[in-house]
């Protein structure tokens, strides 16, 4: 979970630092995937009595807000006009 939590970042920062807004919104979809792999996490986490019901509501909902940053700022960039791969 710790490694899902981390790449999301990382790869934010690694499309940031590529140049280009193709790039940019390449990594912004591979951080979503993250996130969704770190909610998948969280069910797993919850089904084997690591974490409660509580624990993984509010860690969820944590998840969900990053997912939705994450798809306004895909969605930013795609509206920016500038090239991406969706709109080459």
């Amino acid at each position: 979970m710790r490694q899902c939590a981390v790449s999301i970042g990382a790869n934010v920062a690694e499309g940031c630092g590529r140049g280009t807004q193709a790039d940019l919104a390449r990594f912004l979809r591979i951080a979503f995937g993250s996130a969704c792999e770190l909610e998948h996490h969280l069910i797993v986490a919850k089904d084997n009595d690591y974490l409660t019901a509580r624990e993984t509501h509010d860690l969820g909902s944590r998840v969900l807000r990053i997912k939705r940053m994450l798809s306004g700022l895909l969605r930013s960039v795609r509206e920016s006009g500038l090239p991406t791969t969706e709109n080459r």
